[in-house]
């Protein structure tokens, strides 16, 4: 069956104003936009599937990045339901601003969220703070710290290594610069040990721009490979390429950061395992703009990524991805566009990689 005239003419006027377009294999929703009551700001996204089958989704949202009155929104999309519940205030601070928040679900079905506090005027002075719920979400506790030194950030999800412990990237930022980042900063992992409840922590990734928001899996017992942002700035030009580092004794010490084949324009990378043992990672493939966001493949432990999916292009910028895979075997990427003020969701499966 021919597609119908009005039919050609939304494709191609999607592509003219640079919205993502659905093909048959690929669907994609806006979540929010400028129109929800939490400010025009909204970035970036975190997301997790809870063991009820209620997927929860959390965002950084208020006036602008810099601006104090902020807040981290939660909003909760039950199995069945097509309507995401209207946002909430998960976490706020009367003196200082919000930033990155992380859901995950632990084995225990404790629910964490992981965010960042900014006490000064740039990044390079946050700390990490941190709630936890044990109702699935419906309520938490008091907020406490889980990093004291400043200039240390989260961004990606914690995974749960084979020895049963935690696993959390964060990252160590330096330079007071809003559009710089210093070449010393570099990733940085925190292994939680459940039955103690203490932290413990790996030494900075050192790489030759710096590297940030590291995203993990464990390919096999105690073999760990992370992909991560590269520093600097955020001018155009050719040099500027996804770092990439391995441990081999469960995140407890890490190779020094080498650039992939990856284009990188400073923007934020998601890596996750899916349940086939594939890899897959989603990242923006360019050196200049936050687009297109691109999704790749590997089934060879990261070796080769010949499969690939673009879930968004055009000229506006499609950033900070979060990735999960479904009890179903779906995968879901949360990002935000149009100048950080739309979230949007993509679903997909892996045999729609080509």
């Amino acid at each position: 069956m021919k597609p119908s005239l009005s039919c050609l003419f939304y494709l191609i006027a999607a592509v003219l104003i640079g919205l993502p377009v659905a093909r048959a294999e690929l669907q994609i929703e806006k979540i929010f936009g400028p129109e929800t009551p939490t400010g025009k700001y909204k970035h970036p996204t975190t997301i997790t599937e809870l063991d009820t089958g209620d997927l929860l989704l959390a965002y950084y949202g208020g006036g602008g990045e810099y601006e104090t009155e902020t807040a981290i929104f939660g909003s909760r999309l039950r199995p069945g339901e097509k309507h995401w519940s209207a946002p909430t205030v998960l976490a706020r601070s009367p003196m200082y601003s919000m930033g990155n928040p992380v859901l995950w679900q632990a084995p225990d079905h404790r629910v964490w969220l992981f965010f960042v506090v900014r006490p000064g005027k740039t990044w390079s002075t946050s700390r990490i703070s941190a709630k936890v719920s044990d109702d699935r979400g419906l309520s938490w506790s008091d907020a406490f710290m889980v990093t004291f030194d400043e200039g240390t950030m989260v961004r990606s999800r914690p995974i749960v290594l084979s020895d049963g412990q935690y696993l959390l990237p964060i990252y160590h930022e330096t330079g007071a610069d809003t559009e710089f980042t210093a070449p010393d900063t570099g990733s940085v992992f925190l292994r939680f040990d459940p039955a103690s409840r203490t932290w413990s922590r790996s030494e900075k990734v050192r790489s030759r721009l710096g590297n940030l928001q590291a995203a993990v899996v464990e390919l096999d017992p105690g073999h760990l490979l992370a992909l991560c942002r590269r520093g600097g700035d955020y001018e155009p030009g050719n040099d500027g390429f996804v770092v990439q580092t391995e441990s081999r004794d469960a995140g407890r010490t890490w190779s020094p950061g080498v650039e992939t084949g990856f284009p990188n324009p400073n923007a934020s990378v998601e890596l996750i395992k899916l349940r086939s043992g594939s890899l897959l990672f989603v990242y923006n493939h360019s050196m200049d703009e936050r687009t297109p966001l691109r999704a790749v493949l590997s089934t060879d432990g990261g070796r080769s990524w010949p499969r690939q999916l673009d879930l968004a292009a055009g000229s506006s910028s499609f950033s900070y991805p979060t990735a999960i895979q479904t009890a179903d075997g779906k995968i879901h990427v949360t990002f935000t566009s149009d100048e950080r003020t739309v979230i949007r969701h993509a679903l997909f499966e892996e045999s729609d990689l080509k």
